[in-house]
């Protein structure tokens, strides 16, 4: 499959933020967000046997693996690559668009996927089916801009019973969106979610990758 870096960082994002963990970043995105901070995976990678990543990853030692992007749900090789994983006792997660079908990851995976707001210029490519399969321990990312995605967001709250109860992050554009000004509208709404700052975005250099 086509990778485009696998490195050990701190987890940044979701309710695992702040735990080191190992990425396994893919090539290739089916989408065009227009806040999109890894656009390099966009082509660049090279091919890497299934063994090999096994490797890279015994090597680097964290017991939390992520799948990411990119997508990782264009490759059809992700779907042994997640399982392996498993099967080896490590703690999967898989961070995904949520344009692209969830049923067949392995049950065992942690998804963590988004539904795409207006302002990422990609809310058309939601595959709304998607949340009849969550699981109860999988999370649904929201990456807000403005008030009028922090508004579109609410609805489709309301509007999905599926959602009651499940992880529900709310993550401002880093750079354009003031986190305080949202965390002011979550609680003014009382709403039952967490705000997520990229933490990764606050201990290095924004533009550095690999942490």
């Amino acid at each position: 499959m086509k990778i485009n870096e696998i490195f050990k960082s701190i987890q940044g994002e979701s309710t695992y933020a702040g735990t080191p963990c190992t990425f396994i970043r893919t090539a290739h995105c089916n989408l065009r967000c227009r806040w999109c901070d890894t656009a390099y995976a966009f082509h660049d990678g090279e091919e890497r046997t299934l063994d090999s990543i096994l490797d890279e990853v015994r090597r680097l030692g964290c017991q939390c693996v992520e799948l990411t992007g990119g997508e990782p749900l264009l490759q059809e090789e992700i779907y042994p690559l997640m399982t392996t994983l498993v099967e080896l006792n490590y703690q999967v997660l898989i961070e995904t668009s949520g344009s692209l079908p969830i049923d067949r990851v392995d049950p065992r995976v942690t998804i963590v996927m988004d539904v795409k707001c207006p302002e990422s210029g990609m809310d058309q490519m939601t595959c709304w089916e998607n949340l009849q399969w969550l699981k109860p321990r999988d999370e649904v990312k929201f990456v807000i801009a403005n008030r009028n995605d922090f508004e579109w967001a609410e609805s489709v709250l309301s509007a999905h019973a599926s959602l009651k109860g499940k992880a529900i992050l709310f993550s401002p554009v880093f750079g354009e969106m003031d986190p305080s000004l949202l965390a002011e509208w979550i609680l003014a709404d009382n709403l039952p979610v967490r705000i997520q700052l990229q933490l990764h975005k606050y201990i290095w250099d924004p533009s550095l990758r690999g942490v």
